[in-house]
């Protein structure tokens, strides 16, 4: 080999065999590095949480036992990083109704357009998860509706019960309705959001979500809860707001729903007085 093509040998090889500085060359390192930015984070996170004052301190740790794998380690970023969520600690102002929004990542993505939408016109809260399906609602109720006492309940269980059969979804929506009736609290189910025709979970989830919004309007108005027809009013309107072939929304859509769920809390305040 002559000794120009020689070097450009050497000289390939050599770059073959350096790694890039910091990138993982296998699963097992890239799951360490994750490890290791996961426990900076958590130890930033619990240094944070202890300087608070005892009730926020007390929110954080229910978030700790109920946000799940997937939630809270977003949560406890967001945190460390200054930046607001759906799980702001609320401050209650004692002037104004307090308000509970039950549901899953849709509902969570509405949670701060609403409010924002409801500034100084009530405290909004939300239960500290993905509430996901009825069955969980019925395990986990209790944990979600807490100690405080509520004056409107804005909840939806649906896409994550696509597949329940449909007598076990409707009676469980009936334990769900009497438990939050005690409260004493208005009730607001949200029907469930529209999907694109093409979502990845196939065409059959168009079928499934309108079977669902079928009982679960039934059910309602069996029971006198209000409706905040959120499928209604997103489907003229869902090119542009829907995320592709996907259940969820981009920010204008969630802005959208915000301000909607903020209309239907509203009208209920003044149905109530």
């Amino acid at each position: 080999m002559k000794p120009f093509l020689l070097l450009l040998a050497l000289a390939g090889l050599t770059q073959a065999q350096i790694k890039p500085q910091n990138e993982p060359t296998n699963a097992a390192e890239a799951a360490a590095k994750k490890a290791a930015a996961d426990k900076i984070i958590d130890e930033r996170y619990q240094a944070l949480k202890a300087n608070l004052p005892a009730d926020q301190q007390a929110w954080e740790t229910v978030l700790e036992q109920n946000l799940g794998s997937f939630y809270l380690p977003i949560h406890k970023s967001e945190k460390v990083a200054g930046r607001s969520n759906a799980w702001d600690f609320v401050q209650d102002d004692p002037k104004l109704p307090r308000v509970l929004l039950i549901g899953d990542s849709i509902s969570r993505g509405y949670t701060l357009d609403t409010r924002k939408a409801l500034t100084g016109k009530a405290n909004v809260h939300r239960a500290p998860e993905n509430c996901g399906p009825t069955a969980n609602g019925v395990k986990k109720i209790e944990i979600w509706l807490g100690d405080g006492k509520w004056d409107v309940i804005h909840f939806n269980f649906g896409i994550h019960d696509r597949k329940t059969p449909a007598a076990d979804y409707e009676q469980r929506l009936e334990t769900l309705i009497a438990r939050m009736k005690q409260t004493g609290a208005k009730l607001i189910f949200a029907t469930t959001t529209p999907v694109p025709a093409d979502t990845k979970d196939g065409p059959e989830i168009v079928t499934q979500i309108a079977e669902k919004n079928e009982i679960a309007t039934r059910v309602m108005q069996k029971h006198g809860v209000l409706i905040n027809d959120l499928h209604a009013f997103l489907a003229p309107k869902l090119e542009g707001i829907a995320n592709p072939k996907d259940v969820h929304f981009n920010a204008k859509g969630y802005e959208l729903m915000g301000q909607q769920v903020a209309k239907v809390i509203e009208e209920a305040f003044k149905g109530a007085d």
